[in-house]
């Protein structure tokens, strides 16, 4: 029995159809990943999820039943917008939050002070939120969503605005709460961190879940024409050869889509023939930006932080 099943959510706000019949599932003890594009539709699914929005159609299943104030009790939410009482000082906080969820101070104080000398915070524990900086501020958001132990944690852009050393604290404790069995769902616009964290997602584009599955077996079924390269050279020969499909180029290694299965092998033997110095030549690899583009089309761009507000 899969954790959670979301059967079939639609949600309109006047003439925008946010989420139209949007439908997934969630195993035990997954990170699960809800992808796409800011205003995609993601946070309107979580908040339908969570019972902030009412859904149009469709129902979210807790576990075979349908969800009420047990899955509410069970959830630590983390919000797109973060919401902390900036005059509260950092352990005042962080004690009110678990309060909310039917904790008393004494029970998890000696927690929330581990939690704090872990995410390097301890000697702030006095300081009121507002004299700390945005990724400090993030940080105590994170711990107040964890704080309570919870079953589910849902996590809406969890890595937006952090610096990289504070992202790779937020993504050992994701891995370490699912070592624990916990759930994890998170909304995230950066394909990156996705690929190399989930196993399973869901990727919504303008409001249509347009795959959902074990990111393996996504993985799977799109890779079998597509060839991960690093090299050297110029391969701007390859532009409009009718044994390419597409051309993504990364930096440091290019994603190449051939037509058809013969087309490795005679593309791997085009760039020999042109002199092109190749370090690295992976069949079968594709990346998740790769996958979203061939799904959602040229029109879609990589996912980053561009301040577009999210629905």
């Amino acid at each position: 029995m899969n954790a959670l099943e979301v059967h079939n959510l639609s949600k309109r706000f006047a003439t925008v159809q946010a989420v139209d019949n949007v439908s997934f599932d969630i195993p035990e003890g997954v990170v699960f990943g809800l992808l796409g594009r800011n205003g995609a539709g993601k946070t309107t699914t979580i908040r339908m999820m969570m019972g902030i929005y009412p859904p149009d159609a469709g129902e979210v299943k807790l576990r075979g039943v349908h969800v009420g104030q047990e899955f509410k009790d069970a959830v630590g939410y983390l919000p797109e917008e973060r919401g902390l009482y900036k005059k509260m000082k950092v352990l005042d906080t962080l004690l009110f939050f678990a309060e909310l969820k039917g904790m008393k101070a004494p029970q998890v104080k000696s927690r929330a002070l581990e939690y704090l000398e872990r995410f390097q915070l301890l000697d702030r524990k006095d300081s009121k939120i507002q004299d700390l900086s945005k990724g400090n501020q993030q940080k105590i958001q994170f711990i107040s969503t964890i704080l309570h132990d919870p079953e589910f944690v849902i996590l809406d852009e969890p890595f937006s605005g952090l610096d990289p050393v504070n992202t790779n604290l937020i993504k050992d404790m994701i891995l370490e709460l699912k070592r624990q069995g916990k759930v994890i769902i998170f909304s995230t616009h950066l394909m990156d961190f996705a690929d190399r964290m989930c196993d399973h997602i869901c990727l919504i584009h303008e409001g249509k879940a347009l795959l959902n599955g074990a990111l393996a077996e996504i993985k799977k079924e799109y890779s079998n024409l597509n060839v991960s390269v690093q090299y050297e050279g110029d391969i701007s020969f390859l532009q409009n050869n009718p044994i390419v499909d597409r051309i993504e180029d990364f930096g440091n290694s290019t994603g190449i889509r051939v037509k058809e299965e013969r087309g490795i092998q005679q593309l791997l033997r085009l760039l020999v023939d042109n002199e092109i110095v190749v370090r690295k030549f992976d069949a079968h690899t594709i990346s998740l930006h790769e996958i979203f583009l061939a799904v959602a089309g040229d029109d879609s761009t990589e996912m980053r932080n561009e301040e577009v507000p999210n629905v």
